[in-house]
């Protein structure tokens, strides 16, 4: 069971990602971006959208410095573990909170916005279940975690599993509640290449990049 849950559930779902954004793209072009619903209702996405987005943004941001950096790293940086750790818990904390803020009015304008509503794809149902509960569970640890060095047990194996040497005496050693958001969260990765999660890769990078767009109006239209 050990071995199911740790090394053989993170590999299918990685695969399933990699694998699923590419068939996804190469089948579904036009639906990779997300559907916009602005013109259906307002109010509620200007609220719900940045506070999802920069929250999500920043609380991805976290878990990439906590799970990837070694503690060894941060404590040869002159990081001290208090400070990591108080750190850790107010951004972590309010980005978090704002993320899950989100989300909630999110849901609430497409349950009760009946042309929002309608726009609603296949896989939303489950996605939406799949985040609210990692989002969930890693909030409740993040603000009542207890404490628990997750450096020292969920990190290492984390790595271990893009080394392809997956430790799972490692993440053993973790509380319930931190295997539990690990697990959701997995799921949810498995499944993101099928949802309108893709739309995350679809920043409009280009814009950076490309030529300034020139307007010339009609010869002779000039006033004298």
């Amino acid at each position: 069971m050990n071995t199911a849950l740790w090394v053989v559930l993170p590999y299918i779902a990685l695969t399933t990602f990699v694998l699923g954004h590419l068939w996804r793209y190469r089948t579904d072009k036009f639906g990779w971006t997300a559907r916009s619903s602005q013109l259906h209702e307002q109010r509620l996405l200007r609220w719900g959208s940045p506070l999802f987005h920069y929250g999500i943004l920043v609380t991805a941001l976290g878990h990439a410095a906590g799970l990837l950096v070694p503690a060894s790293v941060t404590e040869a940086l002159g990081v001290p573990v208090a400070l990591y750790k108080l750190a850790a818990f107010v951004l972590g904390g309010v980005a978090g909170i704002a993320a899950f803020a989100g989300l909630a009015i999110l849901i609430y304008r497409r349950l009760t916005v009946r042309a929002v509503a309608r726009s609603r794809v296949f896989g939303d149902t489950v996605m939406y279940t799949l985040l609210t509960s990692t989002m969930l569970l890693g909030l409740g640890i993040t603000l009542f975690g207890g404490g628990h060095e997750y450096r020292a047990t969920v990190a290492p194996w984390f790595r271990s599993i893009f080394v392809l040497q997956p430790d799972i005496d490692a993440i053993a050693g973790a509380p319930l509640w931190f295997k539990v958001h690990a697990l959701t969260a997995w799921m949810l990765i498995a499944c993101w290449p099928f949802t309108r999660l893709v739309h995350a890769f679809s920043l409009p990078l280009g814009y950076f990049t490309r030529p300034y767009i020139l307007y010339r109006g009609r010869e002779g239209s000039r006033r004298a």
